[in-house]
């Protein structure tokens, strides 16, 4: 998918800006001294508009904790949607209009974002599928400082939504995609309902291309690989039967743009100049030191990748044994090792190697020739066991593939320790307690 360019200034009309609306109680830690700039991103929404704007206007009215706005960001609307929202702008305090000249819910959040002065920024959507009670605890941990985006989850534990088996199914499915190809931690990137401290965010936007619905995912991967802290809200959502969304053209363009990002990071240009995090306290200012620390490293990366490779040991015989009923023993063979080899990778990038700076490009790259290599070693192994015993049972079978997994592993383990995951790890400076 070709980026469109970004808008120039002739493009931007702000209609009408809002001033902040002071937080009627600050019950919270650190309430008060964030301001936050809510934008709801509409095309051909005259009809949806007044009530969201009314329904969520009253909720920030009695009682959020920190001084707000709303930004009704209107990209290109045919209707009378720019008409009802300078009305609405007209008769709720604290709401603002920005008119842009292109359509895209991505160039939207990008131009408003990126503009806006308020110390946080958040967006949802017209409808309100997501529910208002999760609002603050959106905000709240950006607030504190204890995170740089906070994002509502579907797929998160305790979340509760009402939706049709088709949208489940796809919304699953994509979201497992983004995870096995880009190896992501947040569990849903496409719920409407997202927010960001504005200092964290605006080296992302100035990275971001798309303009359309895939923009909140390529957000969210850029600041994952930036090492950004992602907060999760589990949220109660209802499905909107009236949207708009073409869920094929949208899916089409999502794969296109995983491609993209996976491209963009494999050659560096994902990394962008966020701020730095403080971080707590050491005993020297002078002290980096690795996440998890320096001390028992080796230990726990052989402890890790032992665990790890003894399950994924045991599930690829098992694998095997279930397979080779229907399968010759080389097929039966490469389907589970294929299997395995997926999760395996996976459970060490997240755990045994967790401290590695290694690109994802370079670590799926090794795990690949390792497969390939682990592939031809087992199942050589058996065809030689089968040629010195042909009437070998399925067991005595898949004793020798167990044997032979065992050797590999502890190859695969050297080579992804001293070349796959090798180099710079991630690290942080420690500063002193001030006394």
């Amino acid at each position: 998918m070709t980026p469109t360019p970004h808008l120039t200034a002739s493009d931007v009309r702000t209609e009408r800006p809002a001033e902040f609306q002071p937080a009627e109680r600050a019950s919270l830690p650190h309430a008060g001294a964030a301001t936050v700039d809510i934008v709801v991103p509409v095309y051909n929404e005259e009809r949806a508009l007044p009530g969201c704007l009314r329904t969520l206007h009253t909720r920030l009215s009695r009682g959020f904790p920190f001084p707000w706005r709303i930004t009704v960001a209107d990209n290109a609307s045919t209707d009378a949607t720019l008409a009802t929202a300078r009305r609405l702008a007209d008769e709720l305090p604290g709401v603002g209009v920005v008119h842009l000249d292109r359509k895209g819910r991505g160039l939207a959040l990008r131009t408003v974002w990126g503009a806006s002065e308020a110390d946080i920024v958040a967006y949802m959507d017209v409808d309100l599928s997501t529910g208002l009670d999760g609002l603050l605890p959106l905000i709240a941990p950006l607030a504190s400082g204890h995170s740089d985006l906070a994002i509502g989850s579907r797929l998160a534990a305790g979340a509760r939504t009402v939706r049709g088996p088709r949208r489940e199914f796809v919304s699953r499915c994509y979201n497992g995609v983004i995870r096995l190809t880009h190896g992501v931690r947040f569990t849903d990137a496409q719920c409407g309902f997202k927010a960001a401290r504005t200092e964290m965010l605006r080296p992302l936007l100035k990275v971001t291309r798309d303009d359309a619905w895939f923009f909140d995912t390529e957000l969210l991967l850029l600041a994952e690989h930036n090492g950004l802290r992602i907060h999760e809200v589990p949220v109660d959502w209802v499905e909107d039967v009236d949207t708009r969304v073409d869920v094929v053209s949208t899916a089409t363009d999502d794969l296109r743009g995983l491609w993209r990002m996976a491209r963009l990071k494999a050659s560096g240009d994902a990394r962008v100049a966020v701020v730095p995090r403080p971080e707590p306290a050491a005993e020297h200012p002078d002290a980096v030191l690795a996440p998890a620390g320096r001390r028992g490293a080796l230990s726990w990366e052989v402890g890790c990748f032992v665990a790890i490779g003894v399950v994924s040991t045991v599930g690829q015989a098992l694998l095997y044994w279930l397979l080779r009923g229907w399968w010759t023993p080389p097929v039966a063979n490469l389907i589970s090792l294929l299997v395995l080899t997926v999760l395996n990778t996976e459970a060490n990038r997240r755990l045994t190697f967790r401290h590695s700076a290694a690109p994802p490009a370079r670590v799926h790259l090794g795990a690949g020739g390792l497969f390939v290599l682990g592939y031809a070693v087992t199942s050589a192994a058996v065809l030689w066991f089968k040629w010195l015993d042909p009437g070998a049972s399925t067991a005595a079978e898949t004793a020798v593939l167990a044997a032979a997994s065992v050797a590999v592993t502890c190859v695969r383990f050297a080579v992804l320790r001293l070349a796959v995951f090798a180099g710079p790890r991630r690290t942080r400076r420690r500063e002193r307690i001030p006394t």
